[in-house]
């Protein structure tokens, strides 16, 4: 990434972290790209320089399909997110769920719409991947100031 690119990259983050981006992108931008996404094959999203995918998930009680707005990063062939929820003290309802049924379904641009499974990354991967991923979105450091728990590290691999 240019040097321009990243400074760009951490002012929109910047924003982005803020609390009434925080309020636009749950109330607003999240209810729409859950409809958007998935109707233009992850083309098309309300979160504008920022690569956001629709991760489709079956619900782990109710056995419904759910679909969640989300942040991501590549990673080789791999699809990283992470289970910030904006800092609150409790792991997403996504990350949850997709514990419990771990083959997921994708609504992401350049290709990437598709089956995947997902896994929590452990350890030195953990620890890289989050490190870049906030490197990439510094608003994380911004959630971690608001909860003591640890992010989740998903990576999402394609159903062979």
């Amino acid at each position: 990434m240019s040097t321009s690119t990243r400074r760009l990259n951490r002012r929109v983050s910047k924003l982005a972290a803020s609390a009434p981006a925080s309020w636009f992108f749950l109330h607003v931008a999240n209810p729409v790209d859950k409809r958007l996404l998935p109707a233009t094959n992850g083309r098309i999203s309300l979160a504008l320089g920022q690569p956001v995918l629709c991760l489709e998930v079956t619900g782990a009680k109710s056995g419904k399909r759910r679909r969640t707005p989300l942040l991501y990063m590549e990673h080789g062939d791999d699809l990283v997110m992470i289970a910030s929820a904006t800092g609150r003290t409790q792991h997403p309802a996504w990350y949850r769920n997709l514990t419990a049924n771990p083959r997921v379904k994708v609504y992401a641009p350049r290709g990437r719409t598709g089956e995947y499974i997902a896994r929590t990354a452990e350890g030195d991967e953990r620890e890289e991947l989050y490190r870049r991923a906030v490197d990439f979105y510094p608003g994380f450091t911004v959630y971690e100031t608001r909860t003591s728990r640890q992010f989740p590290v998903v990576v999402l691999s394609r159903a062979r």
